[in-house]
């Protein structure tokens, strides 16, 4: 059964950085089909793509966090990590680790929407204060 936790979160004041990590168990795959991402969920919002990678280290961002946000991964941990810089109020979520076979990715790089992502953390709380 494959498993994804996350970690990391918590409260900073703005300006600040976090870094979250989510570890894998059950399966982990360097293929550049299967794909890894964050997403976060604001409180009575939809849930969205912050940072992917393919897992032959190709990554994609949104615009909202370009420059900010640097998604990383550790083969040998089977361990994705989001390091968070600069972090703002509005980047206040939940954080969500999510993982999948995606075929499209092979096309450029892993998509930013979260339907296409099958295997899902439990999340971690990041908290941006003013």
């Amino acid at each position: 059964q494959v498993q994804l936790v996350e970690s990391g979160g918590g409260s900073v004041q703005a300006g600040g950085s976090l870094r979250l990590a989510c570890a894998a168990s059950g399966y982990y795959s360097t293929s550049p089909r299967y794909c890894m991402g964050w997403f976060r969920q604001p409180q009575g919002k939809e849930r969205e793509g912050v940072a992917v990678i393919r897992g032959d280290g190709i990554t994609a961002y949104p615009e909202s966090v370009q420059g900010r946000f640097t998604i990383d991964r550790d083969n040998s941990k089977a361990t994705l990590y989001l390091q968070m810089d600069s972090l703002k109020p509005e980047d206040t979520a939940m954080y969500y680790c999510a993982a999948g076979w995606i075929s499209s990715a092979l096309g450029g790089s892993c998509p930013t929407n979260r339907e296409k992502y099958t295997i899902w953390g439990q999340g971690t709380q990041v908290t941006v204060a003013s």
